[in-house]
């Protein structure tokens, strides 16, 4: 017999809605048929992965960011550069990688998060197009537009090769990043977050120090975004300065708000969806960006919360009209 208090744990996000993550990734390989597919299923970890972090920053916290593809492709080209280039083992490039672009965060965020709505927006788009500079003129390191070849993923003896196993890796890390966040949000540090998006003022009037939990987000995004940017390096065998592009950003920020803001799972559908949507319109050619348009237009304005918390609110909505409905005798 399952008690009330067990249904309820089972019902909220942390739990519940892990558990049917992790059923979505534990079954999904049974609808993929091919290899093309499993590509498809590791892009959308890896997108998910980076939307997860963004949408602490944005969702939670209320800062914007149009640069995050450049911690994005930090991640990438920091992890290609010192394994390919100077010998390092992947995981201890990857590892070493993380701390500098959590370091440079660090260092960045402190004076850009002073800012405040467009003026943030501006500072955040004009780091992303510094790093993206930086990465595509720096060709004695980077290889420039030209982009860099990156070693296979090892550790010790083995070495992840093939998208079936790149796709549990993928799976579990993505998992993690979903637990992590989810304990972040239900921790205090998350109920400063949610003060801060709020009311800033009236945050700081409770004794939240708005200034360290803004740069506490942003560097826990940041390091998001470097560690799926490491791991798709190293999956894909190959990057270029694309994946630090300010179109990517937009890209990024576009998945979060379609999801819904301010939910986890909201990241996770939005980077799926944006990710696989353009691949099944293929077959509209000349017209594929003209439905994508249409799908997004018609999303945002049927479902304005985004799609995870607008279906959340639509369904709760109707179990309270039938539970009126029944006690009323209806």
């Amino acid at each position: 017999m399952i008690s009330g208090t067990m249904l309820a744990r089972l019902a909220s996000p942390r739990t519940g809605g892990l558990l049917g993550l992790a059923a979505v990734i534990a079954l999904l390989p049974l609808a993929l048929t091919n290899t093309y597919f499993y590509d498809i299923a590791v892009l959308v970890g890896l997108n998910a992965i980076v939307c997860i972090g963004l949408n602490l920053l944005i969702g939670y916290a209320g800062q914007i960011s149009l640069g995050h593809a450049g911690f994005f492709g930090l991640g990438a080209y920091g992890s290609a550069i010192l394994a390919s280039r100077y010998g390092w083992p992947p995981l201890a490039a990857m590892l070493a990688t993380t701390v500098a672009v959590a370091a440079l965060a660090f260092v960045v965020g402190r004076p850009i998060l002073r800012l405040k709505g467009h003026y943030l927006a501006m500072a955040t788009l004009g780091l992303g197009i510094i790093i993206y500079m930086v990465i595509a003129t720096e060709d004695k390191y980077t290889g420039g537009p030209d982009g860099i070849a990156v070693v296979p993923f090892s550790i010790g003896g083995f070495v992840l090769q093939g998208e079936r196993v790149w796709y549990w890796v993928v799976g579990a890390l993505l998992l993690l990043a979903a637990w992590l966040a989810l304990n972040l949000i239900e921790s205090p540090a998350g109920r400063a977050l949610r003060a801060l998006h709020s009311s800033e003022v009236g945050a700081e009037v409770v004794g939240i120090n708005a200034a360290e939990h803004k740069l506490m987000v942003f560097v826990i995004s940041a390091v998001f975004a470097c560690v799926a940017g490491s791991l798709g390096a190293h999956y894909s065998g190959f990057i270029t300065p694309g994946k630090a592009a300010f179109l990517h950003s937009i890209e990024l920020v576009t998945m979060v708000v379609f999801g819904g803001m301010a939910s986890t799972f909201g990241a996770v559908v939005g980077a799926a969806v944006l990710t696989t949507l353009p691949q099944l319109l293929a077959a509209f050619e000349d017209y594929e960006m003209m439905v994508f348009g249409a799908v997004m237009m018609g999303t945002m304005i049927f479902l304005p919360r985004g799609v995870v918390p607008s279906l959340a609110r639509l369904l709760a909505t109707r179990r309270d009209a039938t539970a009126d409905g029944e006690g009323n005798g209806v």
